[in-house]
């Protein structure tokens, strides 16, 4: 599993798309490219119709099929934190990797003839940042955590739901 993580409170997301322009403008992807995306789910609860962003960027799966189809070792996964990032200059733009991932989180940039994804900008991380997406959030919705972390806070946020119900 990788060291970080990036998670969504979707209630506070008002779908602004912050998020994918900042990372597109700090990574200059390709057209079309999106190495993080906002998805619009809807549903309705009687007759009101709700709309709600869910934040999807590449998970930096421990065991990541990217890494495992890609045939020349350019889709590579850090040791020190698990981040699954592309080397371009090993890249012949075969789209194995693209075809692997279950999220199609590889992007195919046309103007280079290579594949692209997320890479949590791993540039910020080693200089003690956090991800573009996530400092450029709008609402702050976008939290840069550990899992641990991730998952202590969700137990909270549970609780203090199942306390307000109470009351």
């Amino acid at each position: 599993m990788s060291k970080y993580i990036i998670t969504q409170n979707v209630a506070d997301c008002i779908g602004c798309r912050a998020c994918e322009v900042h990372c597109k403008d700090k990574n200059n992807s390709g057209p079309g490219a999106f190495y993080c995306r906002m998805i619009e789910v809807t549903s309705s609860e009687g007759t009101v119709p709700q709309i709600d962003f869910v934040y999807l960027s590449c998970f930096h799966c421990e065991k990541a099929w990217c890494v495992d189809a890609c045939p020349t070792g350019a889709m590579r996964r850090r040791d020190q934190d698990g981040i699954v990032y592309v080397d371009a200059k090993s890249c012949v733009g075969c789209k194995a990797c693209i075809t692997a991932c279950p999220w199609t989180v590889p992007q195919w940039n046309p103007e280079t003839g290579k594949v692209e994804k997320c890479d949590l900008c791993k540039d910020r991380i080693d200089e003690g940042l956090e991800p573009a997406c996530v400092t450029k959030c709008t609402t702050g919705c976008l939290s840069f955590t550990t899992p641990a972390e991730a998952s202590q806070a969700a137990r909270q946020a549970y609780a203090e739901q199942l306390l307000h119900n109470r009351r």
